[in-house]
C-alpha cells in the first residue's frame, strides 16, 4: 500500500495509497483474539461508513482528563450542517445563482458560449474555495463541508452539461471539488490524523459512489499536508521549567488529587499531588493560512478555568501574546479563535467565518472581543447569522453547557442585515446525543448581545451611577462559612468583639429560596497573629477549612492572606459606610426582583449590592421598565437571566423625577419591600420564587394550581402584583412615557436617553445618585433635559460602486433588494449606485424575479425579496 504493485501473499496488484500514511508500516503485537476481531473487522463492507464516527471513537478514547483540558467534543452532524450553511453555503450559493442569471440573461440575448463561460467561471471559483478550520478535532466540520460542496459542484456540472458539453473531471488537474480545499488546525496529534484520513475516506466514498473505480489517478490518497498539527492560537519557543529564586522547579497542585483531612475529614487539595509549572518564551499569536472561509468548534475553557486546564505558563503566554491586541484576560478560550477569525476576515484575507461556542459569548467580558468588530455603527463587520443558546450534547462523555452559533463577514455599505434564530422547541430522541430543535426567525441587524433591536452595547456608563453597585464578597474558602452552632462552638456569643467578625450570609439561592441560615467568619482588617492572639479558636477553624484550599491557589495574594476573603471589596465596605440598609438582587435568578437588606448582614458574590439605602432607588430598580433594561443587556446562565452591574446598572439612564413623583415611588418600594418580608416571616416556607411564579401567572391571566394557590394566599400575591402595577406606571410616569411601552420601543428609549445623559455629563452636569457620597461637596447644576426621547432619523446611505463583471451586478442588485425594509422600483435601486442608471438595472430586476431569486410587486411597480 505504500509503494503499490504486486503483493506475492495477495497474488494480485495493490495499488499505491499513500506514503505519508503508510510509509512507516510497523505491525503492533496482536494477541489472537486481536488478530480476530480484526479479521472480523476487515471482513465488514466499509463502503458505505460514516467517517464522522471516528470523531465519536476518538473522544471516548480519550483521558476524561485530557478531554476536557483540550475542550474536545464531537459535534453532532446536524448541528455542524447547522453552522456551516450559513458559514459557507450560503454565500457560495448566492454567489452560484448569481452566475445562473448572468447565464440566464445572456442565452436570452443568443450569447450560448458567454452564458456558459458564467458557469464555467463559477465552477472554477467553487474548485478553488479554502475552507480553514482551526481547531478541526476529528475533521467533522471540514468533512461535512466537503459533502455540501459537492452537492454544489453537481449542480454546476448539470447546468454546464446542460448546453450540450460535459463537464469533464481532471482529477489530476484539481479542476474538481477535493480535500485539498480543506484545512485544518488541530493540536492533537491522533485527532489531527484522524481528520486527514476522515477526508480521503469521505472524498473516496463520493469518487466510487459516482465514478465507481475508474478515474482513480495513483496515490490514491494525495498527500496534501493540508491538517496541521499546531496550536491554532499561540505559538512560543521551546517550554522551559519555570525556577523559583534559588533555581528550584516551580511545582503547583495539579487540579484534580485530593486527600482528607485528617481534622476534618473533608477532602482537600493532596499538596504531594503537584505537576512543573512550565514557562511559554517569546509568546505571540499564530499565523493562520489564507482561506475563503473559517469555521469550527473551538475548545469551551471558561476563563476561570484556563489555569487549572491549561497551566500557569500557558494561560500566562496566550494573555500576553492577546495583551493590547482586543482580547482582555476576562475572555474564554474560544474568544481567542473569534479574534483571531475576525481580523483574518476584516483585513481581507478570509471572506467570512462562523463558529460554534459557548452561550457565554453573549455575557459582557466575551463580548468586548466583539464589540470592535461588529459593535457601534461604523463597525467593519456584521453578524450574519446567529443562534444565541442552542441545546448541546448530554451524552455520558458530553459536555454540560448551552452554546451559541455566530457568523460574520464584512459590512456592506446600506443596512447590515442578519438572521437571529431563536430555539422555539427541543426534544430529545431516545438514545440520541443530539436534540432535535424548532426555531423562530428575526431579519434585520443582530447586535453584538445577539439579538435584534435597540443598540445597548453602545449605552455609555453614567458618571452619576458610579461607585453605587458593587457584588458581593468572594470568599475563596468553604471554610469561613459556619454553622450557628459552629459559631457558637468557636466564641460567638461568648467573646463579645467576635460578633463583628462573625454576620448572616447570604447568597442568591437564600435569596430566591429558602435560606440556609449560615452565618461567615469575616476577619477583615485584622492580621493573621491579630486572629491567632485575640480569637484562637476561629484561627484553629480556618487553619484546617481554609488554609489547605488557599495554598494551592494560583495567585499569590489569595495564598499569602489566607485568612481573610479572596475578594474582601475595599470599596462596597467604604461605600455603605453610614447606611443602616442596602439594596441588593441576585446575579442569577429566574426571576427579576430587588429588596432592602440591613446592615450587618453580608452579600455573597452572587449577590449584586446597590450602595444606597434610597427606597427611589429601589422603586426604580424594581420597575418593569429596568426589567426590560436587565434583561436584555445582561447576560444568561443557561435558562436564567444574569445580572451584570456593569451593563445593567452602570450605564442605565434613572429618570427626572419631581420630588412628588420621587415621593410616590419612595412610598410604593417600601410598602413592597416591607409585604413580602412580612409574608415570608408570617409563613417561613414562603420562597420569593415561589411567590413570583405566581405573580407572573396572575399577571398573564393564567389559572393556579392548588399548590400555586396556597403560595398566592400565603404572599398575597395579588396585592404583589397590584403593588408592581402601581410601580410600574409611577416610574413610567417619571419618565414621560406611556406604560405600556412595547419592550422594543423602550430600549430604544433608554439607549436614546443614555445618549442624552452621557452628552449631559460630558458638558458638566452630573445627576448623581448620592451626591453625598459620589462626589462630597460638589455642587451640580440643574439642567433641564426632557426625559421624552425624539425618535433619531435615519443616516444617509452610502454609494455603492457598480461591479464590472455580469454575475457581480446580478448579485449586488440582488443583495440591496434583498436588504430593504420595502419593495423598490428600479429607480430607488439604481439610486443606491454610483455609475448605473434604472436602464442597467432593470433587466437585471428582471432576470431575478424570472428565476424567482426577487419577487416583482406589480401593485407598486417594484421588487421584493
Amino acid at each position: 500500500m505504500d509503494k503499490g504493485g504486486f503483493a506475492p501473499t495477495l497474488h494480485t496488484s495493490i495499488r499505491q495509497f499513500n506514503g505519508k500514511l503508510f510509509h512507516d508500516a510497523t505491525a503492533l503485537p496482536l494477541s489472537a483474539a486481536q488478530v480476530e476481531l480484526l479479521r472480523l473487522a476487515a471482513a465488514a463492507d466499509w463502503t458505505t461508513v460514516e467517517p464522522a464516527i471516528f470523531g465519536t471513537l476518538l473522544e471516548r478514547a480519550l483521558d476524561p482528563h485530557e478531554r476536557h483540558r483540550l475542550g474536545a467534543h464531537y459535534t453532532p452532524r446536524r448541528y455542524v450542517e447547522r453552522l456551516v450553511v450559513p458559514a459557507v453555503l450560503e454565500p457560495l450559493r448566492r454567489e452560484w445563482a448569481a452566475a445562473q442569471a448572468a447565464s440566464a440573461q445572456l442565452h436570452d440575448n443568443d450569447k450560448d458560449t458567454e452564458a456558459r463561460g458564467e458557469l464555467v467561471k463559477f465552477l472554477r471559483r467553487l474548485t478553488s474555495v479554502k475552507v480553514l478550520d482551526p481547531a478541526c478535532g476529528s475533521g467533522n466540520f471540514l468533512y461535512v463541508t466537503l459533502e455540501h460542496l459537492k452537492r454544489l459542484e453537481g449542480e454546476v456540472l448539470a447546468a454546464i452539461n446542460a448546453y450540450g458539453q460535459t463537464g469533464l473531471l481532471d482529477l489530476a488537474g484539481g479542476t474538481t471539488v477535493s480535500p485539498r480545499q480543506l484545512l485544518g488546525l488541530e493540536l492533537n496529534p491522533r485527532a489531527a490524523a484522524i481528520a486527514d484520513v476522515v477526508l480521503r475516506i469521505g472524498y473516496l466514498q463520493w469518487h466510487i459512489r459516482t465514478h465507481g473505480l475508474t478515474q482513480l489517478a495513483e496515490p490514491l490518497l494525495d498527500d496534501y499536508q493540508n491538517i496541521r498539527h499546531q496550536d491554532a492560537v499561540l505559538a512560543h519557543g521551546t517550554p522551559r521549567p519555570r525556577l523559583d529564586a534559588h533555581g528550584q522547579p516551580v511545582t503547583r497542585w495539579d487540579g484534580r488529587t485530593t486527600r482528607p483531612n485528617p481534622a476534618t475529614g473533608q477532602e482537600v487539595p493532596d499538596e504531594n499531588a503537584r505537576v512543573a509549572v512550565q514557562d511559554y518564551p517569546n509568546p505571540h499569536p499564530t499565523s493562520w493560512p489564507d482561506a475563503d472561509f473559517i469555521v469550527g468548534n473551538p475548545p469551551f475553557i471558561g476563563t476561570s478555568r484556563m489555569r487549572d486546564l491549561l497551566g500557569d505558563g500557558y494561560t500566562e503566554a496566550l494573555r500576553k501574546a492577546y495583551a493590547g491586541r482586543g482580547v482582555p484576560e476576562s475572555a474564554d478560550f474560544v474568544m481567542y479563535w473569534w479574534h483571531k477569525a475576525a481580523l483574518a476576515v476584516r483585513d481581507g484575507h478570509a471572506l467570512r467565518f462562523g463558529f460554534i461556542t459557548t452561550n457565554s459569548i453573549k455575557q459582557t467580558f466575551n463580548r468586548q472581543v466583539m464589540l470592535p468588530f461588529v459593535g457601534g455603527d461604523n463597525a467593519p463587520l456584521q453578524l450574519n447569522f446567529a443562534i444565541p443558546d442552542h441545546p448541546w450534547v448530554t451524552s455520558e462523555d458530553g459536555a454540560a453547557v448551552r452554546i451559541a452559533m455566530t457568523v460574520a463577514d464584512r459590512t456592506r455599505p446600506g443596512r447590515a442585515w442578519g438572521r437571529l434564530l431563536t430555539v422555539k422547541t427541543e426534544t430529545r430522541p431516545e438514545g440520541d446525543d443530539a436534540a432535535d430543535v424548532t426555531f423562530t426567525e428575526q431579519q434585520s441587524r443582530i447586535q453584538p448581545d445577539l439579538t435584534i433591536g435597540a443598540e445597548l452595547d453602545n449605552a455609555k456608563n453614567l458618571k452619576a451611577n458610579a461607585s453605587i453597585a458593587y457584588q458581593g464578597f468572594k470568599l475563596h474558602g468553604g471554610g469561613f462559612i459556619v454553622s450557628p452552632a459552629r459559631a457558637a462552638e468557636i466564641g460567638l456569643g461568648k467573646i463579645p468583639e467576635l460578633d463583628k467578625h462573625i454576620q448572616p450570609f447570604l447568597n442568591g439561592k437564600d435569596l430566591a429560596a429558602t435560606p440556609r441560615g449560615v452565618l461567615v467568619i469575616d476577619l477583615f482588617g485584622l492580621k493573621a497573629n491579630e486572629v491567632l492572639q485575640r480569637f484562637p479558636a476561629v484561627y484553629q477553624h480556618i487553619v484546617e477549612t481554609v488554609k489547605p484550599e488557599r495554598e494551592q491557589n494560583n495567585r499569590a495574594i489569595y495564598r499569602d492572606n489566607w485568612w481573610t476573603f479572596g475578594e474582601p471589596r475595599i470599596k462596597l465596605r467604604a461605600a455603605w459606610l453610614g447606611l443602616d440598609k442596602y439594596i441588593v438582587t441576585p446575579r442569577v435568578a429566574k426571576h427579576s426582583f430587588f429588596l432592602f437588606l440591613e446592615k450587618g448582614i453580608l452579600p455573597d458574590d452572587k449577590l449584586v449590592v446597590f450602595a444606597t439605602n434610597d427606597a427611589y432607588h429601589l422603586g426604580i430598580l424594581s420597575s418593569q421598565i429596568h426589567t426590560v433594561w436587565s434583561l436584555a443587556t445582561g447576560g444568561k446562565l443557561v435558562d436564567r437571566p444574569v445580572y451584570d452591574k456593569t451593563k445593567c446598572f452602570d450605564p442605565f439612564p434613572f429618570p427626572d423625577a419631581t420630588p412628588a413623583q420621587q415621593a410616590r415611588i419612595r412610598e410604593l418600594a417600601k410598602t413592597l419591600d416591607a409585604h413580602r418580608k412580612r409574608q415570608q416571616a408570617a409563613h417561613p416556607g414562603l420562597t420569593l420564587t415561589n411567590l413570583y411564579n405566581v405573580v407572573e401567572k396572575l399577571r398573564a391571566g393564567h389559572a393556579l394550581t392548588p399548590k400555586e394557590q396556597a403560595t398566592h394566599q400565603q404572599g398575597l400575591a395579588s396585592i404583589v402584583l397590584e403593588l408592581h402595577r402601581d410601580l410600574d406606571a409611577a416610574v413610567a410616569a417619571a419618565y414621560g412615557w406611556p406604560t405600556a411601552l412595547p419592550d422594543a420601543e423602550l430600549l430604544a428609549h433608554l439607549v436614546a436617553l443614555n445618549r442624552a445623559r452621557a452628552a449631559e455629563e460630558k458638558a458638566g452636569t452630573v445627576r448623581y445618585l448620592r451626591p453625598a457620597y459620589q462626589a462630597p461637596g460638589h455642587q451640580q447644576t440643574g439642567l433641564n433635559l426632557p426625559t421624552r426621547v425624539a425618535t433619531e432619523t435615519a443616516a444617509a446611505v452610502a454609494l455603492l460602486p457598480w461591479p464590472a463583471e455580469l454575475a457581480k451586478q446580478i448579485q449586488t442588485v440582488r443583495d440591496v433588494v434583498t436588504q430593504a425594509q420595502a419593495p423598490l422600483t428600479p429607480k430607488q435601486v439604481a439610486a443606491r449606485f454610483a455609475g448605473a442608471g434604472p436602464a442597467k438595472v432593470q433587466p437585471i430586476l428582471d432576470t431575478l424575479a424570472a428565476l424567482s431569486l426577487l419577487r416583482w410587486v406589480e401593485a407598486e411597480n417594484a421588487y421584493a425579496a
